[in-house]
């Protein structure tokens, strides 16, 4: 009961999602910020429930995605969200593909950590 009393007082912000749809015109939605995800090269919106409470979700493929554009409470938080999701999946990675050979034990294979880079202003995009 705790939680769901905390769950219902914690805004965690809005997310814009702007694409086009199948019929090449732009949509721009706007859903509560845990209603959309980026998983496996799609982005994914809960767009309504069906009569047994399930989630009814739309799947995007990121190439149809103009921007995705989010509330957050600070800038910091969410950037480390998502070094902690990096690093858990390489975690998981680790324990489910053998590196180093048959004796990981005495592996000289450690872990990576990830650290967000300082912004210096300049653009890093690459092609």
């Amino acid at each position: 009961m705790v939680e769901e009393d905390l769950e219902l007082e914690r805004d965690l912000g809005e997310a814009t999602i702007v694409y086009e749809d199948p019929h090449d015109e732009t949509v721009s939605k706007t859903v509560p910020n845990e209603h959309v995800a980026y998983f496996q090269d799609h982005w994914i919106i809960k767009t309504d429930e069906d009569e047994q409470g399930h989630d009814i979700v739309r799947r995007i493929p990121a190439r149809r995605v103009h921007y995705v554009e989010r509330s957050v409470e600070q800038f910091e938080e969410e950037v480390q969200t998502l070094v902690d999701q990096v690093q858990s999946f390489a975690a998981d990675l680790r324990t489910k593909i053998p590196v180093g050979g048959d004796d990981s034990e005495s592996s000289d294979v450690r872990p990576i950590e990830v650290r967000p880079e300082e912004d210096d202003g300049g653009d890093r995009r690459e092609s």
